[in-house]
């Protein structure tokens, strides 16, 4: 049998930027560190006048017309966390308009093959870079992020992560050859002989559905994987972030109608006030790909009425920490103070219970009381917290009023371990910024600590022991889910112990860390973001999975 594939370097794009492809597909395979866009916004690495320009470009959008040529009357819907006015006003296309445009544009992007469509999406990547500094700017002023984790969350890293699906998008779909020809023997008789080829075609339309918190790093990976393998994307905004989305499709369209394709094929799908069209079009007989980030509740509804696609979700989830020894104390309460601080704990991966024997544990000081490891937690977080200036860039802001009455409620519950204090910050007089809450409660406390508090809340469960911390933390995410899970033991047994609750209940797992590694923190090409094994996702970010349902196979054959 001898095979034919789509010759490399047939278009230029693909050619341009094979090198950062091959590189990510080693990566890949790897599972090593290695990263195309660097995540310091140093003027060393990104020039003295980036930073400025990418600042001046963000401002331009303001209280003016998003520059995007689609049909429709201007809406605005965006409230800024620091108390920045944004008023950018985007275009209000319809969804008629919206799936008619996409599936007009589907069979140019599909006879163009996969070189072609991988090459366009990594120069958008490429393109995106270029503006990384103005991507930030909207990330941190629509989400509440500190400008830091910004431009790395939603710059750098969520790039890598589009990136990242490209790669796997392009490893599927080369997986089979473009033809080949096929001979059975007869015996006497001339043998069968038949030239056969096999097409890659897309799903159809896809639809992003994005989230307010991690608009880019979460809307990536969806929007990369569909549109690599051939599927148009419409991309909906959370209302609270529409700017972030809105240049990624900006560019996006930029460098599509460069190369002579049709720039529906990425659109926006900025909704009116109240309008909720998320809905409405996820359950269109055009649309055959979701990808939705967000709240269990709507996660569910999606994934039982949007029948007629392929839905891949993430949804909400109660993230674990299992304390059991350590020998390491003052590292283990450092880096879960500084995991629970980071943005507010405003992160799908943010630890919220933490079992804890009410006996205490073994450290390398000593046997520490249930109290005193509380108190070293809660030391680690006010280190980072008590000084407003310095606090203030690593908390962020609080995202929306859903999170601010959370805590509220949250400190009305168990039993006071850390206050939630509200902060004045330094450079935004209108920010809404709060210091986290850890609460203490017991392990029958369950009704509280078995559902998400999304928002800077924790709560200390005090357990009879390890094995009863092990069951709570199999039972809650069994029932509810998670994202993450850690643990800390000097006992290998009890560390096997965990990794068996973790794999049984199919959740990723983080054992000891006590450096600069973080629960919350997930790095592409190396780690996965979530596993689609349990309620609090159905996907993973990113694995073959991920990418091999967005389109199909199809072959013609013929005698030779």
């Amino acid at each position: 049998m001898t095979v034919t594939t789509e010759a490399t370097g047939s278009h230029p794009l693909f050619a341009a930027h094979e090198k950062t492809l091959t590189q990510a597909l080693d990566t890949i395979w790897r599972r090593g560190f290695w990263s195309a866009y660097p995540e310091s916004p140093s003027p060393r690495v990104y020039g003295e006048t980036a930073a400025g320009e990418g600042k001046a470009a963000f401002e331009a959008y303001l209280g003016a017309d998003f520059p995007l040529d689609q049909p429709g009357d201007r809406v605005a819907t965006e409230s800024s966390p620091f108390g920045l006015p944004l008023d950018v006003r985007y275009p209000h296309t319809g969804v008629d308009t919206l799936l008619g445009n996409a599936t007009a544009a589907l069979p140019g992007w599909r006879d163009a093959g996969v070189e072609a469509r991988v090459g366009v999406c990594l120069e958008i990547l490429a393109r995106l870079h270029r503006h990384v500094f103005e991507l930030a700017n909207a990330v941190q002023f629509t989400t509440g992020q500190a400008f830091v984790m910004a431009f790395q969350a939603g710059g750098a890293n969520a790039l890598d992560r589009g990136l990242e699906a490209v790669a796997y998008s392009y490893a599927a779909m080369t997986r089979h050859p473009a033809g080949a020809h096929w001979e059975k023997p007869q015996g006497k008789r001339p043998a069968l002989a038949m030239d056969k080829k096999y097409h890659v075609i897309p799903r159809g339309v896809a639809l992003l559905i994005g989230c307010n918190t991690f608009p880019t790093w979460n809307g990536y990976p969806g929007l990369f994987a569909s549109l690599a393998t051939g599927n148009p994307v419409v991309v909906k905004p959370h209302p609270g972030a529409v700017l972030p989305l809105a240049i990624t499709v900006r560019y996006a369209r930029e460098v599509l109608a460069e190369q002579g394709f049709d720039e529906n094929l990425v659109q926006l799908a900025a909704e009116a006030p109240g309008e909720r069209i998320a809905a409405e079009l996820a359950t269109r007989p055009e649309v055959r790909i979701v990808d939705f980030t967000g709240s269990t509740e709507f996660g569910d509804w999606l994934e039982a009425n949007a029948r007629q696609a392929q839905v891949y979700t993430e949804k909400a989830g109660v993230n674990t920490i299992v304390v059991d020894s350590t020998d390491d104390f003052a590292g283990m309460c450092a880096n879960i103070g500084f995991s629970l601080t980071l943005y507010s704990g405003q992160m799908c991966t943010t630890p919220q219970n933490i079992y804890l024997p009410a006996g205490g544990i073994d450290t390398e000081q000593g046997h520490k009381s249930f109290d005193e490891v509380a108190d070293g937690i809660t030391a680690a977080v006010r280190k980072l917290t008590d000084d407003d200036a310095r606090g203030v860039e690593l908390t962020g802001a609080i995202v929306n009023d859903a999170v601010r009455d959370r805590v509220s409620a949250a400190a009305q519950v168990g039993e006071s371990v850390l206050d939630s204090r509200t902060v004045a910050h330094p450079a935004h007089a209108d920010a809404v910024v709060r210091t986290p809450l850890i609460r203490r409660l017991t392990v029958a406390d369950d009704t509280v600590y078995g559902r998400e508090w999304f928002g800077p809340i924790s709560f200390l469960v005090a357990t009879e022991g390890t094995t009863a911390s092990l069951a709570a933390f199999e039972r809650t995410v069994a029932e509810r889910g998670a994202l993450t899970a850690s643990v800390y033991s000097t006992d290998e047994a009890v560390l096997a112990a965990a990794e068996r609750v973790a794999v049984t209940v199919g959740v990723h797992l983080s054992e000891n860390l006590t450096g600069g590694v973080y629960v919350n923190q997930s790095a592409a090409f190396s780690d996965f973001h979530a596993t689609g094994a349990n309620p609090a996702a159905n996907a993973c970010l990113t694995d073959d999975a991920y990418v091999a349902g967005r389109f199909r196979i199809v072959q013609s054959r013929r005698h030779s």
